[in-house]
């Protein structure tokens, strides 16, 4: 019987599930690799019943509003252009409200947008 190949888990402060509340410690901004050239946000925030500390990507556009010691909800998949960055931050859930994101008519779930009726 063939085995299946072993690959490591890029989720691991997921701990097997799918969200994790974690506490923000520090804002900051990178560069990403070549050949992409902006500014990427991101926390560094230590997740909740492991104290695991770890970089996690703000999404949205424009300047974030999350300050230090908010509680946040994590989710796997970081950003491919930014290394070490494995995780992105919820938004809507706990502290981190969505009402940078107002103008948004595509991808609106991820953000926690409603949709607006044009009549």
């Amino acid at each position: 019987m063939r085995q299946l190949k072993w690959r490591r888990c890029r989720a691991r402060a997921l701990a097997g599930g799918p969200h994790r509340k974690a506490l923000v410690y520090k804002i900051a901004q990178m560069t990403p690799r070549k050949p992409n050239s902006a500014k990427r946000t991101f926390a560094k925030v230590r997740v909740f019943l492991t104290n695991k500390k770890i970089f996690a990507k703000i999404p949205g556009v424009g300047p974030s509003f999350l300050q230090p010691h908010a509680t946040v909800r994590l989710r796997g998949h970081g950003p491919k252009d930014s290394p070490g960055i494995n995780y992105h931050l919820i938004r809507g859930l706990d502290d981190f409200d969505k009402l940078e994101t107002y103008g948004r008519t595509k991808r609106r779930s991820k953000f926690g947008v409603k949709r607006t009726v044009v009549e």
